[in-house]
């Protein structure tokens, strides 16, 4: 049996596989590392560092989607 940790996922409290980094909650919630941004703890973490943290019991973590699109008034500024 594996050990598992409680972590937060866009504030869905969660059990998760212990030893799992943020790369792998990404592969395994089927979510494309190119167009999000992830949060971990309030702090805005690097694409490159996805592979090296692990996940550890109690981290909050937030993914957010970038959603491409554009408008006919392109480059105006509001």
């Amino acid at each position: 049996m594996q050990d598992t940790i409680q972590i937060q996922v866009n504030g869905e409290a969660q059990a998760w596989r212990s030893g799992a980094t943020i790369a792998d909650l990404l592969q395994d919630l089927e979510i494309k590392t190119e167009r999000v941004a992830v949060e971990l703890n309030l702090e805005i973490l690097d694409r490159a560092a996805f592979a090296q943290r692990p996940l550890k019991d109690g981290d909050r973590i937030e993914i957010l989607s970038f959603i491409g699109g554009g408008s006919s008034e392109e480059g105006k500024v509001w």
